[in-house]
């Protein structure tokens, strides 16, 4: 028996699905295959496809509008929709197992997970450890979902109370758990609470700590031993101490811009780096070890959207609003290179008008244009467009699972 679990029809494997085989010997076939996930704008669906058989199409009907993730090494997708209260889930399809000096490739078609979760304001979602996390901003709680239950189209979660509902978020630090913490200041009418630090909590949500001042903390990463947020007064480090989390606060320095903030941040695979938003046309790289802890990198102008290359750490891509995308060097901090890719998408407006998404697909990286009704494939060596695929309505949050494997015989 293959370890590939056959989704489609021999014949549709036989006509490049996954494209040319390579053959080291009869037992063993090496497959490359990246699938993209993109939600509209406007309906609530999510459509699927092989990006190098865009013909093999699937469409996954939801309540509202999506924000896409790619969560346990993109062997599921989450799509959330806050503004209706639910978030559902999907199997890519795709699974990878390591085994040290290679992986094995399981494919099929993705399939949604028939159980839903439905509460208030579903938002920030991490992916870490194992758990895949949602808060719920308007319930005061984040639900826990144990992420291998995925793979088997099951939702098995735990809930985590938080002392006041805010627009936060919840992660897993080695053996502990911390959550945001919310001013206990009141506030008018549906306005949100402010939210004041980090706290170590037991996994019920009991006080397990001191709060960790940071102010307005939002956005959330890990790479390496860190998990790093955003606040006003720079970026609050954690890692996993004997007595529980340790936290440390990176003050922004004074030769950043003034009166600016991070409030999205990037964490870096394989090597110990953060990439963040500060201010509208600028981008920093945070090192939370070894100083100078912060380098500055200048847009020409306002940023759209911006990923990190899991498979090469050094770089980054971050797209403007005059339609160009830029490759970051992170380890000079720097932009290397530049080229057009759309037209311009201005950033005036409402935080939610369709702008395009980008996020990496191997050697490509792959963005989504809302007003051409299009994704487009560009080729992360020299930003040159290598094709489009055409996906009906505004696509807009996009999220890519897939990757490189060997599929053996016999097994």
């Amino acid at each position: 028996m293959k370890r590939l679990i056959w989704g489609v029809s021999v014949l549709a494997l036989s006509a490049g699905l996954v494209g040319p085989m390579a053959f080291a010997d009869e037992d063993v076939e090496d497959i490359t295959l990246y699938r993209v996930f993109v939600g509209d704008h406007e309906a609530g669906k999510v459509t699927a496809f092989d990006l190098d058989k865009p013909e093999n199409l699937w469409t996954f009907e939801t309540t509202g509008q999506n924000k896409l993730y790619s969560v346990n090494n993109g062997s599921a997708i989450v799509a959330v929709q806050s503004d209706d209260d639910a978030v559902n889930f999907i199997q890519s399809g795709i699974s990878l197992h390591s085994h040290g000096d290679h992986s094995d490739i399981e494919i099929k078609d993705p399939h949604a997970v028939q159980q839903t979760l439905t509460g208030p304001r579903p938002f920030h979602v991490i992916d870490h450890d194992g758990k895949v996390v949602i808060n719920f901003d308007k319930g005061g709680y984040a639900e826990i979902v144990e992420a291998h239950e995925l793979l088997h189209g099951e939702i098995e979660s735990s809930r985590l109370n938080q002392t006041r509902a805010h627009h936060g978020f919840v992660a897993p630090v080695g053996n502990a758990w911390v959550t945001t913490v919310a001013s206990d200041a009141p506030v008018e009418g549906d306005a949100a609470p402010t939210r004041v630090g980090l706290r170590a909590v037991k996994e019920d949500g009991t006080p397990a700590g001191d709060v960790a001042t940071c102010t307005g903390i939002h956005g959330e990463a890990f790479s390496g031993a860190f998990l790093a947020a955003g606040c006003k007064e720079g970026i609050l480090t954690v890692t996993a101490g004997e007595g529980g989390p340790v936290t440390n606060m990176l003050t922004y320095p004074a030769d950043l811009p003034s009166g600016e903030a991070t409030g999205t941040l990037l964490g870096a695979k394989s090597m110990q780096v953060f990439v963040g938003n500060y201010g509208a046309k600028g981008l920093v790289v945070v090192d939370p070890a070894d100083e100078p802890h912060f380098r500055y990198i200048e847009l020409p102008f306002r940023r759209v959207d911006f990923a990190l290359d899991p498979a090469n750490a050094r770089f980054g891509y971050v797209l403007t609003e005059d339609g160009s995308l830029h490759q970051i060097d992170v380890l000079d901090g720097k932009l290397s290179k530049s080229a057009k890719v759309t037209e311009p998408y201005s950033m005036d407006g409402h935080w939610n008008d369709p702008r395009p998404r980008i996020a990496m697909a191997g050697d490509e990286i792959v963005m989504s244009d809302p007003n051409a009704g299009l994704i487009r494939r560009i080729a992360k060596d020299d930003l040159k467009e290598v094709g489009t695929i055409a996906v009906e309505g505004k696509p807009y949050n996009i999220a890519v699972a897939g990757g490189s494997g060997k599929v053996h015989e016999g097994e």
